[in-house]
């Protein structure tokens, strides 16, 4: 110090002001890599407000970001359905609302629509996402039932029946994405598959119980799979806590062969069994039975399904009708999604949608 510091008196120096420590620095979890790898850790796409520019990014590539789902078709349905103002649609796969929001916008003023989903998890949060996109309930109402409860969702409603019926056949990329719903082929989660977990026998208990006959018929009914045989003679009986503990047994029982072709049928066994477990076949037929007495007079019904045994019973149905004198119009071919859809959502790839017009009077 200079001289004068020297001289100076205790009384005049400063006193010393003990330090307090800073909070310790804590960050915010983040997920390891540049991509996230566990569904918990995609805490970005799964706020997609907070972080769109994260998810503007993996839509752009081709992906569909955690936690959303995107629709299928919206453009093909639009036409197929022309909802006017005023009119009276149901939505009977509600999913992430996405289908639901086109529709709903075309039908005001004046217009109502009715959502039917049996998943009680993600049902509350579309139903949230319709009220911030300023639908109350005079306009939408969110109903916990599959499409097979459709006739009673109308007389609940007050309704003889609607202008529009729609159907997304297809399981929703959260259900999907969510490796706690048991439906995920890559993530490892409880075996489980059930569109309502509070209901029915998860895809284990079907597994542990059934015998090789009757699940080898399961997959060749539900999925069209040519090696059904084997694998009923390998998973019948068995008892698989996990999703990743089933696909790696199908893998061992499959002959060697190429990694695609082992994938495609890991997804088939999959999919058989999503379809047993929430009887998805018994209600298609329910819906399809009970469509045409749900129309309104010169009312349309527009159905999206992703596999030949929805697609088969959608097509036979429409076509009795038509020659009993149901519906005056249905689809002459399946409609698909174009080139760019399927580039851009992979998961549209699969997806076909056919439709019909009731008699005006």
């Amino acid at each position: 110090m200079g001289q004068y510091g020297d001289e100076m008196s205790d009384e005049l120096a400063p006193q010393s002001v003990p330090e307090v420590p800073p909070p310790p620095h804590r960050r915010r979890t983040r997920y390891s890599g540049r991509n996230p790898r566990r569904f918990e850790e995609k805490y970005k796409e799964r706020d997609p407000q907070r972080y769109a520019e994260t998810v503007a990014k993996v839509v752009a590539s081709g992906k569909t970001p955690a936690g959303t789902h995107r629709p299928i078709m919206v453009a093909e349905i639009l036409t197929a359905l022309a909802p006017q103002p005023g009119e009276i649609a149901v939505d009977c796969t509600l999913g992430y609302g996405g289908h639901t929001l086109a529709v709903l916008t075309r039908l005001q003023p004046g217009g109502r629509l009715l959502g039917l989903d049996a998943d009680p998890i993600e049902l509350p949060k579309t139903e949230a996402r319709m009220r911030a996109a300023g639908f109350g309930p005079e306009v939408f109402t969110a109903h916990r039932s599959n499409f097979a409860g459709l006739p009673q969702i109308l007389a609940t409603a007050g309704l003889a029946g609607a202008d529009l019926i729609l159907a997304d056949l297809g399981v929703s990329s959260m259900q999907i994405d969510d490796p706690a719903r048991g439906f995920s082929v890559k993530l490892a989660g409880p075996l489980d598959m059930r569109m309502n977990p509070a209901r029915g026998q998860s895809a284990a208990a079907l597994l542990e119980k059934i015998r090789p006959p009757a699940l080898a018929q399961i997959l060749r009914e539900n999925a069209d799979e040519p090696l059904a045989e084997a694998l009923a003679a390998v998973l019948a009986g068995k008892n698989f806590v996990t999703t990743t503990a089933l696909a790696d047994a199908i893998v061992v029982a499959l002959p060697r062969r190429q990694r695609e072709a082992t994938e495609l049928t890991v997804r088939r066994v999959f999919q058989a069994l999503r379809i047993a477990v929430n009887d998805e076949f018994g209600a298609l037929d329910t819906l399809l039975r009970h469509v045409p007495t749900c129309l309104n007079p010169g009312g349309r019904v527009a159905l999206l399904t992703f596999h030949s045994g929805e697609d088969r019973r959608v097509k036979k149905a429409f076509a009795a009708g038509k020659r009993a004198g149901l519906f005056v119009e249905i689809a002459d071919e399946v409609v698909r999604p174009s080139a760019a859809e399927r580039n851009a959502n992979p998961r549209s790839t699969a997806a076909k949608l056919r439709w019909a017009r009731r008699a005006a009077g």
